[in-house]
C-alpha cells in the first residue's frame, strides 16, 4: 500500500510540475546576494492549502499592496512550515537542476544567487502564485524573510 502512496506523491511532486514555480518565482524576485536560498520557500509555501491561496489573490498595485505582513498576518498558521521545507529540500534541488538545464535560470557562485535567463519566459508556462511570492519577497533581505517566517534554512 505504501508504493502506490509514494507513487502517488511522486506524480503530483516533481519537477517537471514544481521546476517552473521555481522559475517563475526567480523572474519577478530582485536578484539579491543569497537568494538562492529563497528557493526551499517557494514550494512549501505555493503548495501550502492556505498561504497558497492567499499569496495567489495578492495585490499589487497604486493603490493597494500586498506585503508579507499581510499575507502572512496569522503566523500560528505557520506552524508547519520548518517541516514542509525539509520534505521538499530534495524536490527544490531537483527543481534547480531541471530549470539549470533547460536554461530557465542561471547561478552566480560568487553572490550566492540565481536569476532568470534572458528570453526565458517562454519556455514554460509562469505561475502566477510563485510570481506574486517572488514579489511579495522582493526588497527583503533573506535574512530577514527566514526570521520572519519563523524557518532556518538547512
Amino acid at each position: 500500500m505504501s508504493g502506490i502512496v509514494d507513487s502517488l506523491y511522486e506524480l503530483k511532486y516533481n519537477p517537471f510540475e514544481y521546476g517552473t514555480h521555481i522559475a517563475s518565482f526567480y523572474t519577478t524576485i530582485d536578484e539579491s546576494e543569497n537568494n538562492l536560498l529563497l528557493a526551499a520557500l517557494v514550494i512549501p509555501l505555493c503548495s501550502h492549502p492556505i498561504f497558497g491561496k492567499k499569496i495567489s489573490g495578492a495585490v499589487f498595485g497604486d493603490k493597494k499592496q500586498s506585503s508579507i505582513w499581510s499575507i502572512f498576518d496569522d503566523r500560528t498558521k505557520l506552524y508547519d512550515l520548518q517541516e514542509r521545507v525539509d520534505e521538499f529540500q530534495k524536490l527544490t534541488e531537483q527543481c534547480i537542476q531541471y530549470c539549470l538545464i533547460n536554461d530557465w535560470l542561471s547561478v552566480n557562485e560568487k553572490k550566492l544567487s540565481i536569476r532568470s535567463c534572458d528570453g526565458s519566459y517562454s519556455g514554460f508556462a509562469s505561475q502566477k502564485t510563485s510570481e506574486k511570492l517572488g514579489l511579495l519577497f522582493s526588497g527583503h533581505s533573506v535574512a530577514e524573510i527566514y526570521a520572519f517566517l519563523g524557518v532556518k534554512p538547512r
